[in-house]
C-alpha cells in the first residue's frame, strides 16, 4: 500500500520560527511530494509573520514563556501532550530541544523517530559559558542519542563528533536551497556597492565586525536582514558609527521573499566568531543562499565554510577581526574586477551543484527506511 493510500502522518517538531526556518520548510515540502501527510509543529511567536500558503499543515503551540528553563519545560510538555493526542506514524525531532517528547511518544506508540540535528546543540554560543545549563543538555544528549536509529545532521564534521562520542551514525543532509535563477531586479539600491548579512541577529555572528568596518568603506552599504537577541545592540552600534546612514536593518523577511533581496547584493557575509564547536563547524543556510543568488562571499576561516569557498573559488575565507584590515579585504572583494569575474563564473557552477534537488534524495532515503519499519 502506498503512503498516499495509507495516509502516513509524519510530524516534524521544532522550536524555531517555522515562518523563516528554511530547512524545515524544504524537508516538509519534499516529504509532501513523496506522499506523506506532513505536519510541522512549532511555537507561536508574538512577532511571527502571517503564513504564506504551505503544502503541509502547521500547528503552533502557545507557550507562556519566551526563553529559558520555563520555556523549554513548557514546550516539551505541551509538545508531548500534543503528539500523544494525534494520529502519528512517523516523528522527526528537529534539534535536541525537541528530542525528549518525541522519543517518549515514539516509544509509547511504537513508531519510528528520526532526529535532525540542525547544529551541535551543546556547543551553541548561548551555552558556551553557562556550565550547568550546558551540562543539562549534554546529559539529555548522552541519554537519548545512543538510543536512536535514524539520525542526520548538517555537515560531516558534526556527524563525526556524534559518531566519536556515541558510535551513532549520523548521515549528512546539508542546508542546500532549492535551485533558483538569479533575479536582475531587487529592492536594494543597485547604484551602490551592497554588502548583505541574512540570518539570525544573535551572539557571535560577526555582524559587529562589519558594522565597525563600514567606517572605512565610504562607497558601500551594509544590509542586515533578520532579527534576534542582539538586534537592539546592533542598531545602537550602527547609530554610533560614522557610516550610520549606510547601514540598513530590514527586519525579518520570510524566506519566500528573501532571494530577491540577496540578488541585489555584491557581497555576502558569514563571519561567525569561534564561540564553541557549533559555530566552528557551521555550514549555514545563508552561505548557500548567497551562492544561489550568485553573490561572492567572505566567510570565517572555519573548516566547513572554508572548504566550500576554496573548492568552488567563490570568495574569501578570513580570520581578520580588525575593522580597518577587514575593510581592506571587503574593498578588494567588491572592487577587484579580475577576482570578481572568476568568482561570478564559478558561482554559476556552484549554484547548479549545491542545490536541494541534488541533496533531497538523502532525506527521502532515510525517511523511506523509517516508513518501511511501519510496514513490518
Amino acid at each position: 500500500m502506498s503512503r498516499t493510500e495509507k495516509k502516513i502522518h509524519l510530524y516534524l517538531s521544532v522550536t524555531n520560527d517555522v515562518v523563516t526556518d528554511q530547512r524545515v520548510h524544504r524537508m516538509a515540502t519534499t516529504l509532501v511530494e513523496e506522499g506523506y501527510q506532513v505536519h510541522v509543529v512549532g511555537r507561536r511567536l508574538l512577532h511571527s509573520y502571517h503564513f504564506s500558503q504551505r503544502p503541509y499543515q502547521v500547528h503552533l503551540l502557545s507557550i507562556p514563556f519566551k526563553k529559558g528553563v520555563l520555556f523549554y519545560a513548557c514546550y516539551n510538555l505541551w509538545l508531548f501532550i500534543f503528539l500523544l493526542g494525534r494520529k502519528t506514524n512517523i516523528l522527526i525531532a528537529n534539534d535536541l530541544d525537541t528530542l525528549m517528547p518525541n522519543y517518549f511518544v515514539a516509544k509509547l506508540k511504537k513508531i519510528p523517530l528520526l532526529f535532525d540535528s540542525h547544529e551541535y546543540f551543546p556547543e551553541v554560543p548561548e551555552l558556551v559559558n553557562r556550565r550547568w545549563v550546558k551540562k543539562v543538555w549534554q546529559t539529555i544528549e548522552k541519554i537519548f542519542v545512543p538510543r536512536l536509529q535514524y539520525c542526520y545532521t548538517v555537515c560531516d564534521s558534526i556527524a563525526g563528533i556524534y559518531y566519536n562520542q556515541y558510535r551513532v551514525v549520523f548521515e549528512t543532509i546539508r542546508n542546500l536551497p532549492v535551485r533558483k535563477e538569479r533575479i536582475s531586479q531587487s529592492p536594494l539600491n543597485q547604484t551602490t556597492k551592497n554588502i548583505i548579512y541574512q540570518g539570525a541577529l544573535n551572539v557571535g555572528r560577526g555582524i559587529e565586525k562589519v558594522i565597525d568596518a563600514m567606517a572605512f568603506l565610504p562607497d558601500a552599504h551594509f544590509y542586515i536582514i533578520g532579527s534576534g537577541d542582539i538586534e537592539a545592540e546592533l542598531r545602537f552600534r550602527a547609530q554610533q558609527s560614522p557610516a550610520n546612514e549606510r547601514i540598513h536593518f530590514t527586519g525579518r523577511i520570510p524566506f519566500e521573499n528573501l532571494h530577491v533581496y540577496t540578488c541585489g547584493a555584491d557581497l555576502g557575509i558569514s563571519l561567525e566568531d569561534p564561540l564553541g564547536l557549533n559555530y566552528y563547524y557551521a555550514l549555514p543556510n545563508k552561505l548557500f543562499d548567497y551562492i544561489q543568488a550568485e553573490v561572492p562571499v567572505i566567510v570565517s576561516e572555519f573548516p566547513e565554510m572554508k572548504k566550500i569557498v576554496d573548492t568552488y573559488q567563490i570568495g574569501i575565507a578570513t580570520s581578520e577581526n580588525d575593522p580597518k584590515a577587514l575593510a581592506k579585504i571587503i574593498r578588494d572583494a567588491l572592487e577587484n574586477t579580475e577576482k570578481r569575474t572568476i568568482w561570478k563564473e564559478n558561482l554559476k557552477k556552484a549554484a547548479d551543484e549545491l542545490c536541494w534537488e541534488k541533496e533531497k534524495n538523502k532525506l527521502i532515503s532515510i525517511v523511506g527506511r523509517a516508513f518501511a519499519q511501519t510496514q513490518k
